[in-house]
């Protein structure tokens, strides 16, 4: 493998890690009835869903972009590893930053910019 399947695998990788940690983030403000009041006010619903779109497109890109650059067992080993360690890595983080809306859009933004960057090695 040359130089730039090193670095799709790598942000596919961290792209997955990013996607995953939003997930398990989002997952604790469902069902409706157990987010937090600001989350159910518009600000934070358009929060909420807006990254939570975001999200998922990017993990579509991503998706798309490793089928066409990378094998695709190695895809399957590294996004599988990643979806296995991320619970690991959220774990210590504060309850105030899972909890709340910076969690939300880091996570976002990480898996937005880890497609970017996959996009941009194509």
């Amino acid at each position: 493998m040359g130089f730039w399947h090193w670095l799709w695998l790598a942000s596919f990788m961290a792209g997955i890690l990013s996607a995953a940690l939003y997930g398990l983030t989002a997952s604790g403000h469902f069902p409706a009835e157990r987010r937090e009041q600001k989350f159910r006010e518009t600000q934070g619903a358009l929060v909420l869903w807006s990254t939570l779109l975001v999200t998922l497109l990017s993990v579509g890109a991503m998706l798309v972009l490793a089928w066409r650059a990378l094998p695709w067992y190695i895809a399957l080993l590294g996004g599988g590893a990643m979806l296995l360690f991320a619970p690991m890595l959220l774990q210590p983080l504060p309850d105030s930053f899972v909890n709340g809306r910076r969690g939300l859009l880091a996570f976002c933004a990480c898996a937005v910019a880890f497609t970017g960057l996959m996009w941009l090695g194509t």
